[in-house]
């Protein structure tokens, strides 16, 4: 029989933490690669008796030696494992070539690491184990009960103090907005992070972990700090290696908790706004970031820890598969490692949720490095990002269950998945959705708003309209009193008055005489001057100017109310006849024209579905946003920005306006209404749509 192989003499072995069952496991570390493996009992037991080197005789020793009852299967897995990790001395011709094929796929990797790693490449910068050494009894102080003591105090107050003053707190966080406070707020969280670090370092040290390399890591290109503590998995107590997993978060809170209080006490200055910044960015990015555990940020090792299962995501996406693959199937496979039905249903629902939040995480770093770099190199990293961390796992997952199509046989999970598939299919693929929706907005055909023409109050010489009251064209809706315009028109009579009167008497006076017929042009400017003074008086009588409703919005209308120029007073609504606008993207607008349907659905439920028809069609898009209610700056659906200047609303995308009227509900509305219309009668599919929107997109980033 060939003798087994010898494994490297650099390796070591230690004692772990007791498994979840209580069994004892062991820690296997290979310094070379810095590399951590956990032993279960059965492996331990047949790697202490590997020097009877024959594995009928390591079996039988260990069933004779212990409680145990193993079997060459599981010996074979052991081996298969201490191959894979290149565990054994390459002292065979076999095992120089398998070493040597190893070397070859890492040349494969290696020229395809930056592609592969672009997100996340980490930069060793330096050995921190002898500055550890001497500066660890300088921090011994923040290990002790009191030190956290006063840090949670010291938390309470402060939040409780900037609750008191919570307006001045988020005004100063908005003063931060331009470059100089984004830079002020770049180099303080880089101040937090380091001491992050420092706070996993020396906890690492402190539990007799040694720490290689502290450096920079590149998560897409920007720069965050590292500390390797990949020794912790040495550290026995499950209590003493989540220390060492929050000690990063712990540090970052105690500095946010002093600043906080700091900011609260500090008077306005350069050290108060070093407090808010402190605070701010290290409450932020602790609770946001490295408290998930949906990355392997410090939130998924506590976790891990916290559960007594190293690679937690590896061993929770593989019941995930397996849960996925029962459901869809009925394999009948056994589930991956035993566990109880409460840690199972754990784990597969912490799979999912992962998987949807790491979707929208890498989907959203596709966007940002297409965004940030020029056309083609963002096409290329988005690309890259969509396809390797998006489409490669549900392709291999896709495979995987094809190369097992065999085992497939008709049974209550089969039959289920292809009614679903075939309704989903159907759903995509099937023309049957008709119809354009699009954001809208419904209001009377005649209405007009009343304001108040110059600044003054109400007249109580006529009576106020009730709100809703019906009222007929020309009928007196308020009268307006305007010191100032009394004053001017006052002024400009008496001018008037006294150039007509040098007027008449220029024959008979010499010095009017000289002044010739320009005096007679001033009387004639004065003239004009009285008479726009009066037209304006006119018009602070307020008149309906066609018959409807009146509609008041302001309540606190009466006799001696006081006004601004300008200010809405009324609206009058007329008795019947409603029209609207709705506004549609480039790839709907052809599907819209003149004479197809219209239902409209407004936001208020209560209103119910108007039927109405498309008037008109506009050609050419829309270069501002008349209705505010629609644009983004506003909670509308379109997306817009708001120009600082001038206050107009600015389409981001390409919009055409569609006219909507010939209502079947004749009664009218009572006032505007925004909903969502549903246009014309063209059936397509949810997949044609969706092409035409892709392919909409690609000729739009392509032109730009």
């Amino acid at each position: 029989m060939a003798r087994l192989p010898s494994l490297r003499q650099e390796l070591s072995v230690s004692r772990g933490a007791a498994a979840p069952d209580g069994s004892p496991t062991w820690m296997l570390h290979d310094p070379a690669a810095n590399h951590f493996y956990q032993l279960g009992w059965p492996a331990f037991e047949i790697l202490s008796r590997w020097s009877l080197d024959d594995p009928q005789k390591i079996v039988e020793a260990v069933n004779r030696d212990t409680t145990l009852t193993v079997s060459l299967d599981d010996f074979d897995a052991l081996l298969r494992l201490l191959q894979s990790a290149n565990l054994f001395v390459a002292a065979t011709a076999d095992s120089t070539e398998r070493l040597r094929a190893a070397a070859e796929a890492s040349r494969v990797t290696r020229a395809m690491w930056l592609l592969k790693h672009y997100l996340l490449i980490r930069v060793p910068l330096w050995r921190p184990m002898p500055f550890l050494r001497r500066g660890a009894r300088y921090v011994e102080f923040v290990y002790r009960p009191a030190f956290w003591a006063i840090v949670g105090v010291c938390a309470v107050l402060g939040l409780a103090l900037v609750s008191r003053r919570w307006d001045a707190f988020t005004h100063t966080f908005r003063a931060y907005a331009d470059w100089h406070g984004l830079l002020a707020i770049g180099l303080t969280l880089a101040f937090a992070k380091v001491l992050h670090e420092f706070g996993h370092a020396f906890t690492a040290y402190r539990y007799g972990c040694r720490v290689p390399t502290m450096g920079i890591a590149l998560l897409v290109m920007v720069p965050m700090l590292y500390t390797d503590t990949t020794e912790a998995w040495k550290v026995r107590s499950r209590r003493a290696r989540l220390h060492i997993g929050a000690a990063g978060m712990l540090a970052e809170l105690a500095l946010a908790a002093f600043a906080t209080l700091a900011w609260s006490l500090l008077p306005d200055g350069p050290l108060s706004a070093a407090a808010f910044l402190l605070a701010t960015t290290t409450w932020i990015s602790t609770l946001t970031i490295n408290a998930s555990p949906f990355m392997r940020f410090d939130g998924y090792f506590l976790l891990s820890d916290w559960l007594g299962m190293p690679n937690l995501h590896d061993r929770a996406f593989a019941f995930g598969r397996w849960w996925m693959r029962e459901w869809l199937f009925g394999f009948g496979d056994p589930q991956p490692e035993p566990c109880t039905p409460a840690r199972r249903r754990f784990l597969i629902a912490f799979t999912f949720v992962t998987w949807l939040y790491r979707l929208v995480v890498f989907l959203s770093i596709a966007l940002i490095v297409y965004h940030a770099f020029f056309k083609a190199l963002g096409v290329l990293l988005f690309a890259v990002e969509f396809g390797w961390f998006i489409v490669r796992p549900v392709v291999t997952e896709v495979k995987a269950c094809w190369r097992r199509r065999d085992a497939l046989r008709w049974r209550r999970q089969t039959v289920r998945s292809t009614v679903l598939a075939s309704l989903l299919v159907a759903w995509l693929v099937l023309p049957w959705h008709g119809g354009i929706g699009a954001p809208a907005v419904l209001g009377p055909l005649r209405a007009q708003g009343l304001y108040a023409p110059e600044a003054g109050y109400i007249s109580a010489d006529a009576p106020l309209p009730r709100d809703g009251a019906h009222v007929h064209a020309g009928d007196v809706l308020a009268m307006l009193v305007s010191p100032d315009l009394a004053y001017r028109l006052n002024a400009a009579r008496v001018e008037e008055a006294q150039l007509r009167w040098q007027v008449e008497q220029q024959p008979f006076n010499p010095q009017l005489l000289q002044e010739g017929v320009a005096l007679r042009k001033r009387w004639e400017a004065a003239r004009e001057t009285v008479a726009g003074l009066e037209r304006e008086t006119r018009q602070l009588t307020l008149r309906a100017p066609f018959d409807g409703a009146v509609q008041i919005d302001n309540e606190g209308l009466a006799a001696g109310t006081w006004l601004a120029r300008g200010e809405h007073l009324f609206d009058v609504i007329g008795p019947d006849g409603i029209k609207g606008e709705a506004f549609v993207g480039e790839e709907g607008v052809g599907h819209v024209a003149a004479g197809d349907a219209a239902r409209f659905v407004a936001t208020i439920a209560e209103t119910g579905t108007l039927h109405c028809r498309v008037t008109a069609v506009d050609r050419v898009n829309l270069a501002t946003l008349d209705e505010p209610s629609i644009g983004s700056p506003y909670g509308g659906p379109v997306p817009a920005e708001k120009q600082p200047t001038t206050h107009q609303l600015i389409p981001l995308v390409t919009t055409y306006r569609v006219r909507i009227g010939d209502c079947q509900e004749h009664a009218g509305l009572s006032r505007q209404m925004a909903g969502t219309a549903n246009l014309g009668n063209a059936h397509e599919s949810y997949a044609w749509r969706m092409l035409m929107r892709l392919t909409a997109a690609l000729e739009r980033e392509a032109s730009s």
